[in-house]
């Protein structure tokens, strides 16, 4: 994979040196030390300049960024795949409930990543899983997969700045009280599991989520939700918090009477392209099992 990028220098960033106004469109120090071992992997008019350089109005800074290797550990699987957008810098899927985001010892060859490794090997293209949003295995929706390093570093800086927008509809049982609020409380991981988390205020990393109720049917409430903060499980642990858990929730609440999974689904994705900085916007249609809860006699 071979990507090349211009970048105009503007009177406003002009005297910055080279390092300064790379890292001000969202280049990580990593990224940076990566171009400079890649030849002619950042140029100023065309010539290599060192980082410690200064950028003058006018000039254009080109960037390349090579990638030859895939990741050597994730099995190409053909698995059905709904892409919803894609581009040199990265591709948007609709992930399928059931499916895992990442291989492990008990999916080695049903995730996500197998998928796309499949679906590059057959294109002839290296591929690297940079997954920057990353989905429990039976939450279905949106989530967004960088193609190279640097639109993966650009990605993650931006969901650390809170840049993203993650948007979620959730099904609990029941006249959802109150309609809608926040639910500031923090989490850490349960003692004695590797996988529960829990509300914790003395111990615990700040999570934030905003939910209203966006609908009602069978003796259900349809619940959309965004997330402020990313936390293991927080949309799970919250509503089980709140007082409405996830139907469907093996792990918090085992209500399987309507759904076989986690009544969760990552509904909308907004963020400002890593590269270009065009505003993006995605949306997931509910998916099926999901719809059927709200159904009379579902």
């Amino acid at each position: 994979m071979k990507r090349e990028i211009d970048y105009p220098v503007t009177e406003e960033q002009a005297g910055l040196r080279l390092e300064q106004f790379l890292r001000r469109l969202g280049y990580s120090r990593k990224c940076l030390a990566l171009l400079k071992q890649t030849e002619g992997g950042v140029l100023v008019e065309g010539k290599p300049r060192y980082l410690n350089q200064k950028v003058s109005a006018g000039e254009k800074v080109s960037v390349c960024i090579r990638e030859q290797e895939s990741s050597e550990k994730i099995l190409p699987v053909r698995l059905p795949l709904d892409i919803v957008y894609e581009d040199e810098d990265l591709i948007v899927v609709n992930k399928a409930a059931g499916m895992p985001t990442h291989p492990s010892m008990k999916n080695y060859d049903n995730s996500l990543a197998n998928a796309l490794a499949w679906y590059y090997r057959e294109r002839g293209e290296p591929f690297v899983f940079r997954c920057t949003n990353r989905l429990d295995r039976d939450t279905s929706g949106l989530t967004v997969v960088a193609k190279h390093i640097l639109s993966s570093c650009i990605l993650a800086s931006m969901a650390v700045k809170k840049e993203v927008t993650r948007e979620y509809l959730a099904i609990v049982r029941g006249k959802m009280e109150p309609p809608e609020g926040v639910i500031d409380a923090p989490l850490s991981r349960k003692p004695g599991s590797i996988l529960e988390r829990q509300v914790d205020f003395a111990g615990g990393e700040r999570a934030v989520t905003c939910y209203r109720v966006a609908g009602e049917g069978n003796g259900h409430s349809l619940v959309a939700l965004k997330l402020l903060t990313g936390r293991t499980h927080q949309i799970r642990v919250h509503l089980k918090y709140l007082g409405w858990p996830l139907v469907g929730d093996y792990l918090y609440n085992p209500d399987m009477e309507y759904i076989g999974r986690q009544a969760l689904h990552s509904r909308r994705l907004a963020f400002r392209h890593p590269v270009t900085g065009k505003d993006m916007e995605f949306t997931a249609p509910l998916p099926e099992d999901m719809r059927r809860v709200l159904e009379p006699g579902g």
